[in-house]
């Protein structure tokens, strides 16, 4: 072995020690509180046999109902989901107003997660203005989802993709996403994820968190509640 590729190598090694070791951990808890991480998060019995993933969160500077709407109108073929709309709305605009045909949700709807609607999140549990639970029950050999009401398939990812609300004192909303994962063969998945979709999920994220915020505060159920606190 030449002395170029061992120096490579051992690049290469620290760099993913270092991600491993430092930045993952952070990454995957970004936000996040010590209590948030250690209490039960809601969803654990949507899927079976799941372990909980990483914990996102942020806080919103207006109330859970002013956030809400936001949340049950995401989707590619309705508002997008407030992110990189280049990367995962085919670069269509995220909606920039509630819409109200879009304001109805029930558990078992389907929202497109990909432009083409071939694959999808589907809806798993709904408590208005506290909690959304949104599904993907991947196929990964036929690369689309699977009925979750049947056997599973010798290859698949099940994961939950969750938005909890709580109301803060003044108004506010405190955002925590989480959510539980099932997954076979194992070890390809975490894998995948470890190289791509951990790092890709913190990327969109926070630019969510981040879109969802400027959206809320400045709507007119946010502005309601600051005067009404103001006025208190």
């Amino acid at each position: 072995m030449g002395k170029q590729l061992r120096l490579a190598i051992g690049v290469v090694a620290l760099g993913t020690a270092a991600y491993a070791l430092a930045l993952r951990p952070r990454m995957l808890t970004a936000g996040a509180a010590d209590a948030e991480l250690a209490e039960q998060y809601p969803g654990v019995d949507l899927i079976p046999g799941g372990r909980r993933g990483g914990t996102m969160a942020a806080t919103i500077d207006a109330p859970p109902s002013a956030v809400w709407p936001w949340l049950v109108q995401m989707g590619c073929d309705r508002a997008g989901w407030y992110s990189w709309d280049r990367l995962d709305n085919a670069g269509v605009p995220s909606a920039e107003s509630i819409r109200p045909e879009w304001q109805e949700v029930e558990v078992g709807d389907h929202w497109a997660c990909v432009p083409s609607g071939t694959v999808w999140f589907e809806v798993a549990a709904v408590e208005p203005e506290r909690f959304l639970a949104l599904r993907a029950p991947i196929d990964l050999k036929r690369g689309h989802p699977f009925d979750t009401a049947g056997p599973r398939p010798r290859m698949y990812n099940d994961g939950l993709w969750c938005f909890l609300l709580t109301e803060l004192p003044g108004n506010r909303t405190r955002l925590v996403v989480s959510g539980y994962g099932a997954d076979r063969p194992h070890a390809l998945v975490a894998l995948q994820n470890f190289l791509f979709w951990e790092p890709a999920h913190w990327i969109m994220q926070r630019r969510q968190f981040k879109n969802l915020r400027r959206r809320a505060e400045r709507g007119p159920r946010a502005e309601a509640a600051r005067l009404a606190s103001a006025a208190a």
